[in-house]
């Protein structure tokens, strides 16, 4: 074998120990996540949901302190919204259904500032998700998030959504392809998922969604779509 061979080889052999190294690093986080939630996941009809349980127990949110949060609305808003949510979370899809579009109108009006806290609770395809949404808020600003935001809860019929249609739905959601295409294929953002699921679960949630009005927990209704209706009215007043 010549020397030049014998070079190629070996930056073939050190590229694929890397890549194995990678692979189970990310393993190793997937599984620390799912650790922090595993006894919280049921099984419904083989689907994997995981609801708000014992919401009671989560602390507090400051509004606009975390560095996990999306903040939506203005600073001298009559009340604050905090909502603690997992883009592949069922229960998250029929709340943002039933109060996301009239929440933000409010905001809008000046009647009430949103902190979304979005965590990744349901294994890798809530982390790749979360991942996709940061990199877009990060190389895109709060704009488009708030587009890509809306945007993912409205295809999560048709999720887990592959590299592709994550990078396709930012960029009808105003992002530009070359800025976010590499952090969400290169999962870029993995370890903010990674800090920012374990920071909620440190405060207490035990399950999305979670909802708190104005620093206390809200969960006024029997359905999560009857919550966002009485959340929206709550809100008005």
């Amino acid at each position: 074998m010549s020397k030049k061979s014998r070079t190629q080889s070996r930056a073939e052999k050190a590229a694929e120990i890397k890549a194995a190294q990678a692979r189970r690093e990310r393993k190793r986080r997937l599984l620390a996540i799912g650790g922090v939630v595993g006894a919280m996941v049921l099984i419904v009809g083989g689907a994997v949901l995981i609801s708000a349980l014992n919401r009671e127990d989560v602390e507090p949110a400051d509004v606009g302190a975390s560095e996990y949060g999306f903040v939506y609305g203005p600073d001298e808003a009559d009340h604050t919204v905090v909502i603690y949510e997992d883009f592949l979370c069922p229960h998250c899809g029929t709340l943002e259904a039933a109060a996301g579009e009239d929440l933000a109108e409010q905001a809008d009006q000046g009647a009430v500032r949103i902190d979304y806290r979005p965590v990744a609770f349901l294994g890798e395809e809530s982390v790749r998700t979360l991942n996709a949404f940061k990199v877009v808020l990060e190389e895109s600003g709060p704009d488009v998030a708030k587009e890509y935001h809306d945007a993912l809860f409205a295809e999560q019929a048709s999720a887990p959504l592959a590299d592709d249609q994550l990078v396709e739905l930012a960029v009808e959601s105003g992002a530009e392809e070359g800025a976010v295409r590499g952090g969400i294929e290169d999962m870029a953002q993995e370890d903010w998922v990674t800090e920012a699921t374990e920071a909620a679960a440190a405060d207490g949630l035990q399950g999305t969604p979670t909802v708190q009005l104005d620093g206390e927990t809200f969960d006024d209704g029997s359905s999560w779509q009857e919550i966002g209706a009485n959340l929206v009215a709550a809100v008005q007043e």
